[in-house]
């Protein structure tokens, strides 16, 4: 290794310090941590500690908005050019059976807490009207 000078140790290796740091920096502290909060609850839920180090929720953070990107970008490719439906998203996971079961359960949830909002917002504006014509 000594005798080769092709060959270097990562003491010798040329880069510049200031130029990574500077792009670690703008990655992770560039930017307002969004699911932070509910990260550190959901790893706790997990199994984790009650306080998670910071630096394993930003990790997991940039891997949940790397996803949630690259699959947003896959979604906009497929369908109508430049929007995503939930189509789309269901057709992207239809192959992954537990991202397609929990789409399936998310959306069929969804659909249930309209129902039930709808029934009683009717509930609501019945009794408000009768109250009126009691008046």
């Amino acid at each position: 290794m000594a005798g080769n000078p092709a060959e270097e140790t990562f003491d010798q290796a040329e880069y510049d310090d200031e130029d990574l740091g500077e792009v670690q920096i703008e990655s992770t502290a560039g930017r307002k941590r969004l699911f932070s909060k509910e990260l550190r609850c959901m790893m706790y839920g997990f199994g984790d500690d009650q306080n998670p180090y910071t630096e394993s929720v930003d990790l997991l953070e940039d891997l949940v908005i790397e996803f949630i990107t690259e699959m947003t970008h896959r979604a906009m490719e497929i369908g109508r050019t430049g929007r995503v439906q939930v189509e789309d998203i269901i057709f992207l996971v239809r192959k992954d059976a537990r991202k397609y079961s929990r789409v399936k359960d998310l959306l069929t949830m969804n659909e249930e807490l309209k129902r039930a909002r709808k029934a009683f917002d009717e509930i609501k504006y019945v009794g408000a009207e009768a109250k009126i014509k009691e008046k």
